[in-house]
């Protein structure tokens, strides 16, 4: 390590050198020079995302939507949303042929089929040759079912008689969905595939990018359909962060200054402070109805249905452990706390929701 008397003279030189004008612009143009190629590199990164998402989101509605392609579309996307195209049309074909097989008003949702469909094929090569029913199979299990069949002779005498046959039964568990996919087509069903598949799945059924924040996000999210069961959280909650939860909590539910605008502002549940990592447990047992990785709003956001029209929310979380269609006992890891989207700093914001209102999760929580 250089000495005291060696460390000062080199700050006097820097001091010297500085203060010259000319000695500041040769240093302003070198580090200019240096950094100018990271510089064009980020702004090309940077371009090229912006690019290919407006180009993404343009196939997305010419594949489920239809349209004419237009010639500003690159000819390599055109290529693989005619292919889509035809895929979907087999798709359509092969899900009403196992909708036909279905019983009790049940149905495949056909968006939720051609939105995983896509994320997993489009820009592969010629999805339309695979497997459709093969994939399409994948959402359903097949059970033997047996029925009582009268027959009349020729004479008019009746007789009865006892046949098997087969029905379709829509799988609601995302997760084994996947795994079906994985097994039987042969492909990796990724994360990142996944969540591509939910924001393509919203963005299909609404228009637009799912909001992810504020009156819109509760409009939109009240709006999706929930179990018709009855609420299953009979025996109580569970704290999401431990019993010492009390002692985290950074915001109450009700009227805030808003930490973004400093404006008075209403907070629909509490947060609660706690490092990166955190282990999330679910309140109560329910069913994963909703999964988002969004950059903005309520960030990596998970919501349970528990029945009842009782619902909980999990936001700004670092990462998720479960999937939409996930049943889930009450104390299991769902999450680990983090600061994504609209957030200061590491910390759960849960939400406790009864008929579309926002509740005082305090009201709740042991």
């Amino acid at each position: 390590m250089a000495d005291p008397a060696t460390i000062t003279m080199a700050a006097k030189a820097a001091v010297t050198a500085l203060s010259d004008e000319r000695v500041r612009k040769t240093i302003g143009w070198t580090i200019g020079l240096i950094l100018s190629p990271v510089i064009l590199i980020i702004v090309l990164v940077c371009s090229l995302l912006s690019g290919t998402s407006d180009h993404n989101n343009t196939a997305v509605g010419l594949c489920f939507d239809g349209g004419v392609i237009s010639g500003n579309v690159p000819e390599d996307y055109r290529g693989y949303i005619e292919d889509m195209r035809n895929s979907f049309t087999l798709l359509d074909d092969t899900i009403a042929t196992v909708n036909s097989d279905t019983e009790d008003g049940e149905s495949l949702d056909s968006v939720r089929v051609k939105a995983i469909f896509y994320s997993l094929f489009f820009g592969a090569d010629s999805p339309s040759r695979l497997e459709h029913r093969q994939f399409v199979d994948s959402f359903v299990t097949y059970e033997e079912r047996s029925r009582t069949v009268t027959s009349t002779d020729t004479d008019g005498n009746e007789t009865t008689e006892e046949e098997t046959y087969i029905v379709a039964v829509p799988i609601r568990e995302l997760p084994v969905v996947y795994e079906n996919i994985s097994s039987s087509m042969g492909v990796a069903t990724t994360h990142e595939s996944q969540i591509n598949a939910t924001e393509i799945y919203y963005r299909v059924l609404y228009g637009r990018p799912a909001p992810t924040y504020g009156k819109e996000f509760d409009e939109w999210s009240n709006s999706l359909p929930l179990s018709s069961a009855p609420f299953i959280g009979a025996d109580g909650f569970c704290s999401p962060l431990g019993e010492n939860w009390r002692s985290m909590v950074t915001s109450e539910f009700g009227n805030r200054k808003d930490p973004f605008t400093g404006m008075s502002a209403g907070h629909g549940g509490i947060d609660l402070g706690a490092p990166k990592g955190t282990s999330i447990r679910a309140a109560l047992p329910g069913t994963v109805y909703m999964v988002r990785y969004s950059t903005s709003g309520y960030g990596y956001h998970v919501m349970m249905d528990h029945g009842g029209g009782f619902v909980t929310l999990y936001a700004h979380c670092s990462k998720i452990f479960v999937s939409e269609g996930q049943t889930v006992d009450a104390g299991s890891v769902i999450a680990e706390v983090g600061s994504t989207g609209r957030s200061t700093g590491n910390h759960l914001h849960f939400e406790v929701r009864i008929g579309g209102e926002k509740q005082n999760p305090r009201s709740y929580l042991p």
